[in-house]
């Protein structure tokens, strides 16, 4: 039996594998978007992910990273880290330029190896103020929800603080023109914290997500200051015919959500002339598609509940011994 299986494989390796390649062959030349073949310039979507890591541990130290950090060596934490980062983002950025350029075939490579030596230099600038941003964001839980115990809790812990410190990363390098990049970051905080927030979002001061599974915010969604969402919440796009997709590209498709609005569990807003307006209240699993004004509350009214008593007959049960 055992000859017989060693057979078989022994065939299928010398007379259907190569056959088999010729056929996958067939699909590269087919499926060409599916393949990158030849093409050195595309950003590492491991190195991409590593240095957002390092970011983190450059805005949380000791909160997020492999280093045990202390006053001590904190200052030559920072320079070796920032050093490290500005090399690493400053290929991978050059890589998503080049990618781009070629898809256009007008950019001469010198040009964006300086663009994204720039882009470096500016990313890595903007950690105070990314800092100082987070800051009212963890505030903005810590007080918005009574279940929190300390910042530290909310830092360790909730997905809303990972999936938003990405977010404001990865939305500098989208408003600073880097393509791929900022989406690889966003999908990856997307995948393992079940918030989708989209980089070319434009989100204000003090935001805070609760629970935060589910929650989508598209593209152009404009969200003001001191706003609160909870999970399941979407902010997104009216569905469009195909052939209309392409038009839509690069224009307002999202809601614009004003300053101190809260969104309940599982609302969906739809569309850019959606505007929610300042200080209003949205009731859980309302579908929104129309401008709401400042300091309404929208609920869906209550169900009509139904009650009726059941009856259960009870049987006396008799064991008879054998």
């Amino acid at each position: 039996m055992m000859k017989d299986k060693e057979k078989v494989n022994d065939d299928w390796t010398q007379k259907d594998l190569p056959k088999l390649v010729d056929r996958i062959m067939e699909t590269y030349d087919t499926y060409r978007d599916l393949e990158h073949l030849e093409e050195k310039d595309l950003p590492s979507r491991e190195a991409t992910i590593g240095i957002l890591n390092d970011f983190m541990a450059l805005l949380f130290p000791s909160f997020f990273g492999d280093t045990k950090l202390t006053k001590s060596n904190i200052e030559y934490f920072l320079g070796n880290t920032l050093h490290s980062l500005y090399t690493r983002l400053a290929e991978e950025v050059d890589k998503s330029l080049k990618y781009a350029c070629r898809q256009v075939k007008i950019c001469p490579t010198d040009i964006c190896r300086r663009k994204a030596q720039i882009v470096a230099k500016e990313l890595l600038e903007s950690i105070p103020k990314l800092r100082e941003l987070l800051a009212g964001d963890i505030h903005a839980a810590y007080y918005g929800d009574p279940a929190a115990k300390s910042p530290a809790e909310i830092i360790l812990s909730y997905p809303c603080v990972y999936a938003i410190s990405t977010y404001r990363i990865a939305h500098e390098l989208y408003v600073r023109g880097v393509p791929i990049m900022p989406r690889i970051m966003n999908e990856y905080a997307h995948s393992i914290t079940g918030i989708d927030i989209h980089p070319g979002a434009r989100i204000g001061k003090n935001f805070f997500i609760d629970h935060g599974t589910g929650v989508v915010i598209g593209e152009t969604s404009e969200i003001g200051n001191n706003v609160r969402i909870y999970q399941g919440v979407t902010l997104g796009g009216q569905s469009f015919p195909e052939d209309e997709v392409s038009n839509l590209r690069g224009k307002k498709r999202h809601p614009t959500i004003e300053d101190d609005v809260i969104i309940y569990a599982n609302a969906t807003i739809l569309g850019g002339k959606t505007v929610i307006g300042r200080g209003a209240v949205i009731g859980g699993n309302v579908w929104i598609t129309s401008p709401i004004p400042p300091n309404t509350t929208v609920t869906i009214a209550s169900p009509k509940l139904s009650y009726k008593t059941n009856k259960f007959k009870t049987k006396s049960r008799v064991h008879k011994h054998p």
